[in-house]
């Protein structure tokens, strides 16, 4: 099924063969599920092991399997009240049950997948944004509080009538399975939902059709939230037709129905829910999903290499974060089965690239894709010419634009020069990719292209460069300073694992360039040496940081990216600190919170007699805000 590409002359031919609207696509994600379980029916779907032992016992999933259970699942919500335009949420780790839920809510209604790292405050903050009828989470279990968070998050969402448990348990083989039951930790958070379970709800049901019409005409399948591990998330929606689309792209071009995919990765985050789980269903592929937490299961990187040798994986899907660990570990098992392995989610380090290459003999096809294009964008040719740093090629039918706004409206940017990188595809919902209206506000450019705020530049050859965040730029005294040129830098140190840098307050230029560094494991490097490094590798006078430390792990995302708004605070709280310390003032930071209108402000303890006038003589030349905890 898969034609592969090799070349931009490649993607262009594909688009010669037919317009997207004329295409045969599946008119709903049943039928997209529906026409690859009649063409690949015993061939194997998802497999998932709960334990990340290469020994530990596995369940799969054949495609009519998955289709008989997302049949299933799809009737006991519409038998729930969900309606075509209703919500199912589910918070949930891993497991054939997410899966399941994700395509039978697409298909009874809306689905919307929330991420379980989140607090109940901002679950709650979801579930209300989306109006959700039902929640499908997590029965109580041994090491993880889940169940109690959405219980807390239940209280105030009170349009939500039935919680669906899903009982991890069942994965477990005795003894293991007769000890849960007594060590499961006891939920007495009080709410109004009814509670039922999930798998014997779900066998109540009919898997040989849906009890009601599916939809024929395109629409709404899917909310999902971006951001949100700080502040109140935003939810963007997506069109069947979109998913779909991420699918057909994966298997036109990347996957083909022999393939074995490893995918640490989460279900409730679009990499693993549309180019790895839509191309799956679009090419008949296997998907192995190790451990409910993926790359942050217990085991999971000292075990992965044999895993990949256990399911003769063919590809792993991996972002930065991960590679970086697994390469600190020996490679112990048989992986010729391995051709390639995709990168996603955040910008891909030169090092790494190489260090993956030789240590596996394989190379890393990076791409690029974001929640509010219902993902893929652009990829780098699994066939062709690979360049370094790149993120690839615009897939077909992506209408990629480097802009940039001028007074006079939206200029286009020439070659190699950096602007905004703004797309137009079948993922993209020109006007309306936000539920909330406000939010979609001066969102795209000339009304059909969606800006990404990220900073980019595309080469001669038509390759995608991404050079940073237009927020995250580091604008020290009016001169911008992309963060990747410090980054990059740092990384070619021996010895180091990830870097972030950030800007960080200061009275005299608004922002100066700082960097925070996870060392790799076993090094001994000193904050001195990298300083030394920095300056002897970064050109730019300007961009070399002035003050880096070293963290025993930089904080990430769910998915794996430095998140930089942690490493502002750290900042925040550092300088301010010792600016208030410097003028003898009995004052410091408490802690850092997000305001909505103000960004990030510093919270203040007075340890001893302050005025409020001597604290913003300080804290009055940075230009991030500070609030008492409590007036002294």
């Amino acid at each position: 099924m898969t034609g592969g590409f090799a070349s931009r002359a490649d993607l262009k031919a594909i688009e010669a063969e037919s317009s997207w609207e004329n295409r045969d696509i599946a008119h709903s994600i049943y039928d997209f599920l529906s026409r690859t379980a009649s063409k690949h029916g015993a061939r194997p779907a998802i497999s998932y092991q709960l334990l990340s032992g290469p020994a530990d016992p596995a369940q799969t999933l054949t495609w009519t399997q998955l289709r008989a259970k997302v049949t299933q699942a799809a009737n006991l919500f519409r038998s729930l009240g969900v309606g075509p335009n209703d919500v199912v949420a589910y918070v949930l780790p891993n497991a054939l049950e997410t899966a399941v839920t994700l395509l039978a809510g697409a298909t009874a209604g809306i689905v919307n997948p929330i991420n379980p790292l989140l607090e109940p405050a901002q679950i709650a903050s979801i579930l209300r944004e989306t109006g959700a009828k039902v929640v499908v989470t997590l029965k109580p279990f041994p090491k993880t509080d889940l169940a109690q968070k959405v219980a807390e998050a239940l209280r105030a969402a009170p349009n939500v009538k039935t919680v669906l448990e899903v009982d991890l348990n069942r994965y477990l083989s005795p003894p293991k399975s007769w000890i849960v039951p007594f060590i499961r930790p006891k939920n007495s958070v009080q709410h109004t939902a009814v509670v039922k379970n999930f798998n014997a709800e779900v066998a109540r049901h009919s898997g040989d059709k849906l009890a009601f019409a599916d939809r024929t005409a395109d629409h709404i399948a899917a909310y999902f939230h971006t951001g949100g591990t700080t502040g109140m998330p935003k939810v963007a929606q997506h069109r069947a037709s979109g998913m779909i689309y991420n699918g057909w792209c994966g298997a036109t071009l990347l996957f083909r129905e022999t393939d074995t995919v490893m995918c640490p990765l989460p279900l409730f985050h679009v990499f693993a829910a549309y180019p790895i789980l839509m191309s799956m269903i679009a090419s008949g592929a296997h998907v192995v999903f190790p451990t409910p937490a993926g790359y942050r299961g217990e085991g999971v990187f000292d075990n992965l290499w044999k895993l990949i040798e256990r399911w003769q994986a063919s590809y792993l899907v991996t972002v930065p974060t991960a590679l970086s660990a697994l390469l600190q570990r020996p490679v112990n098992a048989k992986i010729d089965s391995l051709r390639g392995a995709f990168s996603g989610s955040a910008p891909l380090p030169i090092e790494l690239f190489n260090r993956f290459e030789k240590v596996t003999g394989v190379q890393i096809v990076e791409g690029y894709g974001l929640t509010e294009c219902t993902c893929l964008v652009a990829v780098n040719p699994p066939d062709g010419n690979k360049k370094i740093g790149s993120v690839g090629l615009p897939f077909p039918y992506t209408d990629l634009r480097i802009l940039q706004k001028t007074p006079d409206g939206f200029r286009q940017c020439d070659v190699d020069e950096v602007g905004e990188i703004c797309v137009a595809n079948p993922g993209v919902i020109a006007g309306s990719t936000y539920t909330e209206v406000d939010k979609n506000r001066d969102l795209f450019a000339e009304g059909i292209f969606l800006r990404t705020g990220d900073l980019g530049r595309l080469d001669a050859d038509g390759y995608l460069y991404i050079t940073g965040r237009a927020k995250d730029l580091i604008i020290r005294g009016g001169h911008n300073i992309d963060p990747a040129i410090i980054e990059e830098a740092l990384m070619g140190c021996e010895g180091v694992g990830f870097v972030g840098a950030i800007g960080q307050p200061d009275a005299h230029s608004g922002e100066l360039p700082c960097a925070y560094v996870e060392l790799s494991k076993g090094s001994s490097l000193t904050t001195a040496q990298l300083m030394d490094y920095a300056k002897s590798h970064i050109a730019e006078r300007a961009a070399q940081p002035k003050h880096i430390e070293i963290l025993p792990e930089l904080p990430k995302t769910a998915v794996g990216k430095v998140f930089k708004p942690d490493l502002r605070r750290l900042a925040i709280t550092r300088v301010y600190n010792a600016a208030l310390a410097e003028a003898g003032l009995p004052v410091t930071v408490s802690t850092v919170v997000e305001d909505k209108k103000r960004g990030l402000v510093a919270k203040l303890v007075a340890n001893g007699p302050a005025s409020t006038e001597a604290v913003a003589a300080i804290l009055g030349g940075f230009t991030q805000s500070w609030d008492w905890v409590e007036k002294p």
